[in-house]
């Protein structure tokens, strides 16, 4: 196994990861600074929360990788210097047509005890203290993960422009900034 060290670079200045994709494992995840803290920088870093979330994000991906899912991402506020952050958010690239016939949702709903894989807006339900209602997923795993297969996302560019999941989730919401995005891989 690769040491924490080799597996991501230091947040920059901004408190964001340096642009790019980083390849980890779920034990390489788990013994990353993005779980167990960049040091005493952050006396009040959350490692056991941020434990539970990568605890839940095995479960969801684990369900992604059994229907055939292999490339999946996360980011949000885990991939920056936040102390505690709210949840994992994420994407997976997956087919269009398997999504848009539902087979992709079937599929997942079978293997998840909870049916919690749905993206639909009529889903969401407010949770106390939160102003945006939240998918089903966030409420059981506080993971949201969402399907990619081209299209936009409801995220513009400084111009306007919508972007798709990979271009939107490379840049931080707080400031439009770059930052790097981790990607799952299967471990050996």
């Amino acid at each position: 196994m690769r040491k924490p060290a080799d597996m991501l670079p230091d947040f920059k200045e901004n408190g964001l990861l340096p642009s790019g994709d980083y390849e980890l494992t779920f034990e390489e995840l788990r013994s990353s600074f993005l779980v167990v803290g960049p040091g005493a920088t952050h006396p009040h870093w959350d490692s056991e929360w941020r434990a539970k979330l990568v605890d839940n994000l095995e479960v969801m991906v684990r369900q992604l990788w059994e229907v055939g899912i292999t490339e999946v991402f996360v980011d949000g506020s885990f991939v920056e210097d936040k102390d505690h952050p709210n949840d994992i958010d994420g994407y997976f690239v997956c087919d269009l047509k398997e999504l848009a016939t539902g087979r992709l949702e079937s599929s997942l709903n079978l293997v998840d005890p909870h049916k919690v894989w749905t993206w639909n807006p009529a889903s969401r339900c407010p949770f106390r203290g939160y102003p945006k209602k939240q998918l089903p997923m966030w409420h059981v795993y506080r993971v949201e993960l969402y399907p990619h297969y081209g299209q936009g996302c409801g995220i513009c560019d400084r111009h306007g422009n919508e972007l798709e999941f990979p271009s939107a989730f490379r840049l931080s919401r707080r400031d439009g900034q770059p930052r790097g995005i981790v990607k799952i891989k299967k471990g050996d």
